[in-house]
């Protein structure tokens, strides 16, 4: 999944405004524009499209942390410059403040059964030896999940 599919799905899910997407970004200390937004946003073939980069997005999802939250005491997490579906998983875990269950409820949703210990396997370190790399496959599923879970008018 590229970085702008997991922007557009999770704006989507919670129907965030361009306001509430720029706020987002400033809480993790990062100033951005309405054409960013919407240049972020377009489709992959529209010619103002732009990319985001993992930075970008690692902001954001550190700003959605901040948000559903609260900011934490001391200094704030530098933004990851390579990101993974692993640490997008990982992040959006964070900010939702879900449990594993809550997680398979949600993968559930979609039809995609996983067990509790393939779902820890996700969330261990990379050097684990039980480490498993999130597939863009549980991470579509999941933010489908998402949405079926808090987008309240579909």
């Amino acid at each position: 999944m590229t970085n702008n599919d997991v922007l557009r799905r999770i704006r989507y899910t919670f129907d965030f405004s361009d306001s509430k997407m720029i706020a987002l970004f400033a809480l993790a200390d990062h100033k951005v524009t309405r054409d960013q937004i919407s240049d972020w946003l377009k489709k992959d073939d529209d010619l103002t499209f732009q990319e985001c980069s993992d930075t970008e997005l690692a902001i954001f999802l550190n700003g959605l942390i901040i948000d559903k939250r609260g900011k934490k005491e001391g200094p704030q997490p530098e933004p990851e410059q390579r990101l993974t579906n692993n640490i997008i998983f990982r992040k959006l875990r964070i900010a939702l403040n879900l449990q594993a269950e809550d997680i398979l409820e949600i993968m559930k949703l979609t039809d995609m059964l996983i067990s509790k210990h393939e779902l820890s396997a996700l969330f261990r370190r990379p050097d684990h030896k039980h480490f498993r790399k999130c597939k863009d496959q549980i991470l579509r599923n999941f933010l489908q999940g998402m949405q079926l879970k808090y987008r309240t008018d579909i």
